[in-house]
């Protein structure tokens, strides 16, 4: 299966890991499966200049790299584009670098141990905004969230701020089952509906609250019990 199956353009991607091996062998896996490879890079800096210049959809990061680490790099790049959805394929099954990478903006986390077919399905999904996880990982992220959740919203006074718009019946139960933790695909078998209607509702849900990705909207959810419900 390769990522263009409905028509549409390839997914471009960027590779960016300090062993130049292993970075070749990524990009070489991505190009031979449908994937437009458009830059790889070897350290933070160099990283951040040539995404600029590239413009991926997606770009899969390592963190531990020279110059500039990993999640100053994506912190940087998301913030100049938020569209831009990054994996982090990581050594590193911490904790602490787990939450840190969700934090600087990374969509989802994947081990290096991943197989090929798990890295290739994580950056598709990646692509269309899925949280994607190393299994283990997601409960630990979830759980972060609800901690996230229980503190108050610096700069956002509740008295003062203008009720957010009503959400439709179909939005709210959408919304209820993102802060469950579960995956667009799971969600759209869950309602019975195609996955590009699910990412719909949850891009109408976003511009209705006026949050800007996932991480917001999980934060919102939970906030509001939705996800015990």
């Amino acid at each position: 299966m390769t990522d263009n199956s409905e028509g549409r353009d390839p997914i471009r991607v960027m590779v960016v890991d300090d062993h130049p091996m292993w970075r070749d062998a990524v990009a070489r896996d991505l190009g031979e499966s449908g994937f437009d490879v458009v830059a790889t890079a070897g350290d933070g800096d160099q990283a951040v200049r040539r995404a600029k210049a590239a413009a991926p959809d997606v770009l899969v990061l390592d963190l531990n790299l020279p110059a500039k680490p990993g999640v100053q790099v994506c912190k940087e790049l998301v913030a100049a584009n938020p569209a831009l959805r990054v994996l982090v394929l990581s050594a590193s099954g911490e904790h602490a670098d787990v939450l840190e990478a969700v934090k600087s903006g990374a969509t989802g986390y994947l081990l290096k141990s991943a197989s090929t077919e798990e890295l290739l399905d994580a950056v598709r999904r990646t692509a269309v905004g899925d949280p994607v996880f190393t299994p283990g990982l997601a409960g630990l992220v979830l759980g972060e969230y609800r901690r996230l959740a229980s503190e108050p919203v610096p700069g956002v006074p509740d008295a003062d701020q203008p009720r957010a718009p009503q959400l439709t019946e179909r939005e709210t139960e959408v919304l209820r089952l993102v802060a469950k933790g579960l995956s667009y695909k799971q969600i759209a078998e869950r309602l019975v509906i195609s996955h590009r209607t699910v990412q719909n509702h949850v891009q109408n849900t976003l511009g209705k609250l006026q949050l800007h990705n996932r991480v917001e909207l999980v934060r919102y959810a939970i906030e509001r019990g939705l996800d015990d419900e």
